[in-house]
This record gives structure tokens, sequence and C-alpha cells, in this order.
């Protein structure tokens, strides 16, 4: 695998690492709104 190959491997693991990032982010905002919510019923 040449430098240009390997340059364009990583790019796309970046971009990919970002897609998971901003999912994970996204993820753990509805958790948290639909707890607060919860309470919010529940109390």
């Amino acid at each position: 695998m040449d430098p240009q190959d390997e340059k364009i491997v990583r790019e796309r693991q970046h971009a990919r690492a970002k897609v998971m990032a901003w999912l994970l982010g996204a993820f753990v905002i509805l958790v948290f709104a639909i707890s607060i919510a919860k309470m919010q019923l529940a109390g």
C-alpha cells in the first residue's frame, strides 16, 4: 500500500470516527432527555 492509499484510508477512518462520535453524543442526549421527562412525569 503506497502512502497515498494510506492517506485515503486514514481520512475515511477519521470521517467514520466523527460520525460515530456524533451518533454517540446524540444517543447520550436522547437518554438524558428521556430520563428528565420520566422524572418530571413521576414527580
